[in-house]
């Protein structure tokens, strides 16, 4: 199975999402994964200095110059990959789906992905209205404030066809688990 995994711009569950991917790429010999990094996503990377890290421990990484490039919506629509994941998503970027905007390597994946009948999984950072607390890169607490907006917007996308929304990290191991038993 071959995974592009996209990452925005989002540390909310940044280095959780990261831990979870590295043990699934140890635990499955028969999966390959790509990293695709979106601008903001590349910069984030950097903040929770994991970007090294994920060139080290897996099988490709890139990271977006432009909309079409790298050529990751093409790569999905002639099969080079099997299943796309955003993991984490921002607020940004499920809206930019759910609105049809492909203006970023990564929405325009998605939106051309799925056309193509690509499964999208999506763990966006914004599930549910109020407050929640995440971790800044040195370990402290930052507090923020989710809007209705936001979480309509995820509620749209988990209505779309071909976007499976996902709420945790650890859920990836059945999604991988689903895919390897697809192929079988």
């Amino acid at each position: 199975m071959r995974m592009a995994w996209g990452i925005t711009g989002c540390g909310h569950m940044m280095v959780e999402s990261f831990d979870v991917m590295k043990l699934m790429r140890e635990r499955y010999d028969n999966i390959e994964v790509h990293v695709f990094l979106s601008k903001a996503g590349e910069q984030v990377a950097r903040y929770y200095k994991i970007q090294e890290k994920l060139k080290e421990h897996f099988d490709g990484f890139k990271v977006e110059r432009d909309a079409n490039s790298p050529f990751l919506a093409g790569w999905l629509q002639t099969g080079r990959y099997d299943v796309l994941v955003l993991c984490p998503c921002t607020s940004n970027t499920v809206a930019k789906i759910i609105s049809g905007i492909s203006d970023t390597m990564l929405s325009n994946a998605a939106i051309m992905g799925v056309k193509a009948r690509v499964p999208c999984y999506v763990m966006p950072s914004d599930m549910r209205e109020g407050d929640i607390t995440t971790t800044l890169p040195d370990g402290s607490p930052l507090s923020l404030s989710v809007r209705s907006e936001d979480v309509e917007n995820v509620e749209r996308l988990r209505r779309m066809e071909g976007f499976y929304v996902f709420e945790e990290p650890e859920e990836l191991e059945g999604i991988i688990q689903r895919h390897l038993k697809e192929e079988r």
